[in-house]
């Protein structure tokens, strides 16, 4: 990779979870935060590294890693505190150090499903495609497909989430269109072409240009049970 756009890493994580301290729970003896913070150190391109937290054992940890700490606010530690509000903090801080990154890789603290070369993969994207605004790793679903969802209507019965009047839906989901969901391990954002305004809810920070990169697997820890499926998928993918 060779570019003269400056990119960064950004690792985001807060103190404040159902899972006490899960960022910083040890994976093979290691914090879980260090798998997603190691990654992106071995993407070549990555000219800078920082953390946003309010947690002095993530901010430790990820120190440990070579990131540089973003203490953020305690209103962005809150449990519905925004991502979007979060990258704007770093973004203000980083840009008040001197550093103006053109490409933001945002990585979140709570999973090991990244791998540099996924990383890299999706940089690249932004560097051959200038107009896309982000590129995300994401994984097909079909059987929890969009058009299987439902709510609940006012007296309490169920009702399809979409208006079907007029048309004809498969229940087999082979002949659905195939559905994606963003996986949570990562985001890499084009900062110099992202429209705000305009962005694909709910991730509007992403903007309307968002180029998918299909994995077959990408969890986040929230259970202990997770630690040990993260163990597994280490193995598994021979990164341990």
């Amino acid at each position: 990779m060779s570019t003269s756009l400056h990119i960064s890493a950004l690792l985001t994580g807060r103190g404040n979870n159902t899972l006490a301290d899960k960022n910083v729970l040890p994976v093979f003896g290691k914090p879980l935060l260090s798998y997603p913070a190691n990654a992106a150190k071995k993407v070549a391109g990555i000219s800078s590294f920082y953390v946003s937290s309010d947690c002095e054992k993530i901010l430790s940890a990820a120190d440990g890693c070579g990131y540089t700490r973003i203490l953020r606010p305690d209103a962005l530690a809150l449990p519905d505190a925004q991502h979007e509000d979060v990258i704007n903090h770093a973004l203000k801080v980083m840009r008040e150090q001197g550093t103006n990154p053109d490409i933001m890789v945002v990585l979140l603290a709570n999973t090991v499903t990244v791998k540099a070369d996924w990383i890299e993969t999706c940089i690249n994207f932004l560097l051959e495609n200038p107009e896309l605004t982000a590129a995300v790793p994401v994984y097909r679903e079909m059987d929890h497909h969009p058009f299987r969802a439902k709510k609940v209507d006012k007296s309490g019965l169920l009702e399809p989430f979409f208006d079907f009047s007029g048309k004809k839906v498969s229940t087999n989901r082979q002949d659905l269109e195939p559905s994606f969901f963003l996986c949570h391990n990562f985001w890499v954002l084009n900062l110099n072409t992202i429209n705000r305004e305009i962005g694909q809810a709910p991730w509007k920070f992403m903007g309307n240009k968002v180029k998918p990169f299909e994995v077959d697997e990408a969890f986040d820890v929230h259970t202990t049970d997770d630690l040990i499926k993260s163990e597994k998928w280490l193995v598994r993918e021979g990164l341990v």
